[in-house]
């Protein structure tokens, strides 16, 4: 199938905007076929009891509260007291694939924000059925007929859906393995069960809600949520398997691309995976090991891969920071040296203080270091999206996955250590998964995370965690098994002191005058009076910081609703610990602060601090 005129046009102006040559013979055919592939906004309700045309109207209203995660086309499905309605980002040719998506004969409706990366495979044992599109996102209907709601794990992918089977008017919703994409579920006073991207959608119309649990389904039949995700590091018990470098770089390739069974495989066809698309992409790059390591990846696949027919073979990379930060020189060494075709943003601490009630609108959290990382990421996304990208690929997860932040320097065991990163795991839909969905969603941006392929998780948490323990009398540092299994001599994915770059957080690594503006600013807005009272004026998850409290004001005001804070964790936190690692360390308890620089004794350019017997700087041998 050749360009239609609409996507020649986007082709045009797209290879204009990223600074590409064009070609008078562009490439014919699309690769990687999945029109309805797409980072969406899904709202459904079921079973209300009005379903009047000013119903009808009140969920297109609610529905558009979405449209900036997809604002491609919309859609929406009505059968009797059940609607399913759908914002589109279309990622594979915009002229088809809109949903709702159905079975042959439509008795089944799914709407669908995510991307099934093993739709192709899906398809083949599905082969009785008829498919209707090319979508990734159509094998759920048919799976639903053949497994009823026992499929959901077959999916390679991340996901959020809706599914109504109109015969008996039973529906499921589920969500991908960790969290990627948001999902909140509410019910209304009425009866009915809500289901939307964000809460913005529902918190409005719901008596109550709250973020729906990933790795789970919830089913109509049963009226309950239960946890389809089931991997052996759930339980939390210490693995054994010993460490096997090659196998964990296999690991991380194959999540970009095709079936392996080492760990660099594995990373690299999770990588691969990911590049399943048919729009301007790129990687964000901040020169930390995580993203160095996917974006080093994904240029090496990208220039073997039919992607690059369509766009080229350079890939482009994006970083944002305050001028002179340490992110922006980290990240141009990398692009340099891997060969991509870099763009460099800047953006100073009162823009970013300016856009904060923005940003606290999208990413729905009044938590501390989501905030401070989350307003780059937005102002960063808007820039890549004005080149005419719209999927970037990105680093989560690592540091969950090998206890990375700098605070694992002082698990006291490999018991508590492995403990830890399960913790931290399960909760990446409150954090991290949460920041880069919603930033850059806030701006029709999809964000792909390789880190978090379930086939790579799975091999990384059956490592003995002796070896992911920081050694220094052994020359370990933070994720030293990662950073090994991608030191190759003969030929290496990226200079070696980048590769054993200290960890910085990109709410630091942005610049460490960023962190302090924040504060500087909240201590403007808020006095002391108003803490000692914070209290009384919020009771639950009571901010103990001016900082927390600025950004909880901002918060209440777009959620005012007690299930709207409920849904955001609390606790203290030490350079993004869990409150059970807090304890690691007594100091820690002195200077609770989820930067990285609160790692007093651990980050080259930890906080000033006189508690403690600690004073000044301190760097590490």
């Amino acid at each position: 199938m050749g360009k239609t005129r609409l996507q020649w046009s986007a082709y045009v102006a797209t290879k204009r905007a990223l600074g590409g040559a064009i070609s008078v013979n562009p490439p014919q055919g699309l690769p990687f076929q999945n029109p309805g592939s797409s980072m969406c906004g899904i709202l459904a309700v079921l079973g209300c009891i009005d379903n009047s045309q000013a119903k009808r109207s009140r969920i297109i209203e609610l529905s558009r509260r979405l449209r900036h995660r997809g604002p491609d086309w919309s859609g929406l499905h009505c059968h009797q007291n059940c609607y399913l309605s759908h914002q589109r980002l279309a990622i594979v040719d915009p002229t088809s694939g809109d949903q709702p998506l159905y079975n042959e004969d439509k008795t089944v409706v799914v709407t669908v924000n995510g991307e099934i990366y093993n739709h192709k495979q899906l398809r083949e044992k599905l082969n009785s059925h008829q498919f209707r599109t090319g979508s990734d996102c159509e094998v759920i209907a048919h799976l639903y007929e053949e497994y009823e709601e026992d499929f959901v794990d077959m999916l390679d992918g991340m996901f959020s859906f809706v599914l109504l089977d109109t015969r008996d008017k039973s529906f499921i919703a589920a969500r991908d393995a960790i969290g990627i994409t948001p999902l909140y579920i509410g019910w209304g006073l009425d009866g009915s069960v809500w289901f939307a991207s964000e809460m913005k959608a529902l918190s409005d119309d719901c008596e109550q809600f709250m973020s729906f649990l990933p790795g789970h389904i919830y089913s109509s039949k049963q009226g309950a949520l239960r946890r389809w995700y089931n991997p052996p590091w759930y339980s939390e018990k210490i693995p054994s398997t010993p460490y096997d470098p090659k196998v964990l770089r296999e690991a991380f390739e194959k999540a970009f691309s095709k079936p392996s069974t080492g760990i660099l495989v594995l990373i690299l066809l999770a990588v691969f995976k990911r590049l399943m698309t048919d729009v301007p992409f790129g990687v964000l790059l901040s020169g930390g090991l995580d993203s160095s390591l996917v974006a080093a990846v994904a240029a090496r696949q990208l220039a073997n891969s039919e992607v690059a027919c369509q766009w080229g073979s350079q890939l482009h990379t994006f970083c944002i920071g305050l001028k002179g930060s340490p992110d922006l020189k980290a990240a141009k060494e990398v692009a340099d040296y891997i060969g991509t075709r870099h763009h460099e943003f800047h953006f100073t601490v009162q823009e970013g203080i300016d856009a904060l009630e923005e940003v606290i609108y999208h990413i729905e959290t009044y938590d501390v270091t989501t905030i401070r990382a989350s307003t780059p990421m937005f102002l960063m996304s808007r820039k890549i999206k004005s080149l005419g990208v719209k999927m970037v690929l990105s680093g989560e997860g690592s540091d969950e996955i090998f206890g990375g932040y700098l605070y694992f320097h002082k698990a006291p065991n490999k018991e508590e250590f492995h403990e830890e990163t399960c913790r931290k795991i399960k909760a990446l839909h409150l954090y991290d998964c949460l920041r880069a969905n919603k930033s850059t969603s806030a701006w029709g941006l999809e964000a792909r995370v390789p880190f978090l392929d379930k086939e790579f998780i799975n091999i990384a948490m059956s490592i003995d965690p002796e070896w992911k323990m920081i050694r220094p009398d052994l020359g370990r540092i933070e994720k030293w098994i990662l950073r090994n299994a991608f030191d190759d001599d003969k030929k290496p994915y990226l200079p070696k002191h980048i590769l054993y770059r200290q960890k910085e957080q990109f709410s630091d690594g942005v610049g460490y005058s960023w962190i302090d503006g924040l504060k500087d600013h909240a201590n403007k807005q808020v006095t002391d009076a108003m803490l000692i009272n914070a209290n009384f004026i919020y009771p639950e998850n009571t901010p103990t910081t001016k900082e927390g409290y600025y950004y909880r004001t901002i918060f209440e005001k777009f959620f005012p609703k007690n299930a709207a804070r409920s849904t955001v964790p609390g606790g203290p936190s030490v350079a993004c610990s869990t409150a059970k690692a807090v304890e690691w360390d007594a100091a820690w308890s002195e200077n609770p602060d989820p930067s990285g620089r609160a790692a007093l004794g651990v980050h080259a350019s930890a906080y000033e601090a006189q508690k403690g017997g600690i004073a000044g700087k301190i760097a590490i041998a």
